[in-house]
């Protein structure tokens, strides 16, 4: 199973929701277990400038953008499918 990286804003309403697509998400059984290294870009922009991206929130695997901004559901299902992809 891959890593997520999620960069996003504490005051972002799009990261919010993206957070409550993530918690929905993992109340089924083959994504409980996803991991998500949550990166919130203001208390860690050491981390952040290292990504190139512009808007939040942004998705991470293996150090490959899969999504920058407004997500769907959907995309989040997306992006929890390619996770448990192996490699």
């Amino acid at each position: 199973m891959k890593h997520i990286k999620l960069f996003y804003l504490a005051s972002c309403p799009f990261c919010k929701q993206a957070f409550s697509y993530i918690e929905e998400l993992k109340e089924q059984e083959q994504y409980k277990d996803i991991e998500i290294d949550l990166i919130e870009e203001s208390e860690e922009p050491e981390v952040a400038d290292q990504y190139d991206y512009y808007r939040v929130p942004t998705f991470y695997i293996d150090d490959k953008k899969l999504s920058e901004g407004i997500v769907t559901r959907e995309k989040v299902e997306e992006i929890f499918q390619k996770a448990l992809q192996s490699d």
